[in-house]
């Protein structure tokens, strides 16, 4: 029982905490749902304006990394793609 001074505690969890930390995760899950949703939509729109949307997505995450990493991914694809007679 709260002593007013105190969280409730039960089996030494403090109960409002719990509930606080509980409640903003799913706050954050229902805002994340939201954004993923937009991102769906935003790619539909490109899709209709005639883009490709697997290029966009491959864009994207090349943009995601830094230059040097991405340089030293394409050198080794470049080799694997050689090796296999691609090009």
């Amino acid at each position: 029982m709260a002593d007013g001074n105190t969280p409730a505690n039960t089996g030494g969890v403090a109960q409002d905490q719990l509930r606080s930390v509980v409640e903003r995760i799913e706050r954050l899950e229902e805002e994340k749902a939201a954004i993923a949703n937009d991102i769906k939509e935003v790619y539909a729109e490109a899709k209709g304006n005639g883009f490709d949307t697997r290029t966009l997505r491959q864009v994207i995450r090349l943009r995601k990394q830094d230059k040097a990493e991405r340089q030293e991914q394409e050198a080794i694809l470049d080799l694997y793609m050689s090796a296999l007679g691609m090009i």
